[in-house]
């Protein structure tokens, strides 16, 4: 999850400032809710500034905002997510955070085809369970 520039967002006019976003900006840009938004804020993963009781997201915001949710469709958790995002470090080439990107992709690779291998084994099972139901009702019905 590499921190990707913010791009510019055309007719962006609603923004409390210049370069800057309302909560109900981000939660129509990326369709969910503002109560989603505040739990992300509750849970640390976002820092918006404060003028009186409007939440005001800079274009950082927004980008690791677009990052928890690219995590969330990957699978990770928020402290994944976290941990992957707070270790962006442009300077040194993102190294690490790309390494442990990495190995948290491996990781949810080899958890979700265990799980694959799980269901196609149940399948199995039910498959077989239903045959020999079926033989059983059949074998009833003819007697």
């Amino acid at each position: 999850m590499k921190t990707e520039q913010p791009q510019p967002q055309p007719g962006h006019e609603s923004g409390p400032e210049p370069d800057s976003y309302s909560i109900s900006d981000l939660a129509r840009e990326f369709g969910i809710t503002t109560r989603a938004i505040r739990f992300y804020e509750d849970k640390g993963l976002l820092s918006p500034a404060r003028r009186g009781q409007t939440r005001i997201y800079s274009p950082e915001d927004r980008v690791r905002l677009m990052l928890i949710l690219r995590g969330k469709r990957l699978g990770f958790s928020l402290d994944e997510s976290r941990e992957i995002i707070d270790m962006y470090d442009p300077e040194h080439g993102n190294v690490e955070q790309l390494q442990r990107l990495l190995q948290h992709i491996e990781q949810k690779r080899a958890q979700l085809q265990q799980q694959l291998r799980d269901i196609q084994s149940l399948m199995g099972e039910l498959d077989e369970a239903e045959a020999r139901t079926r033989a059983s009702l059949a074998q009833t019905q003819e007697q």
